[in-house]
């Protein structure tokens, strides 16, 4: 049986780093930023990071 291909658009979001960790960037920070607050905006800023339980499932696909 062949090898499994890494789904191409899973791979193009998410960050795999070497301790196992799964990181996004978040998204609505590009553009039309103005309505929101200060916070959201520096919040935006930050790489989100996927909860253990489903960065497990994904690990093997990326």
């Amino acid at each position: 049986m062949p090898k499994q291909k890494s789904h191409k658009a899973t791979q193009k979001v998410l960050n795999k780093h070497k301790s196992g960790l799964i990181t996004y960037k978040k998204s609505g920070g590009n553009h039309l930023t103005a309505k929101d607050s200060s916070k959201q905006v520096r919040q935006r800023k930050n790489k989100g990071q996927l909860a253990k339980g489903i960065a497990d499932r994904l690990k093997n696909v990326i």
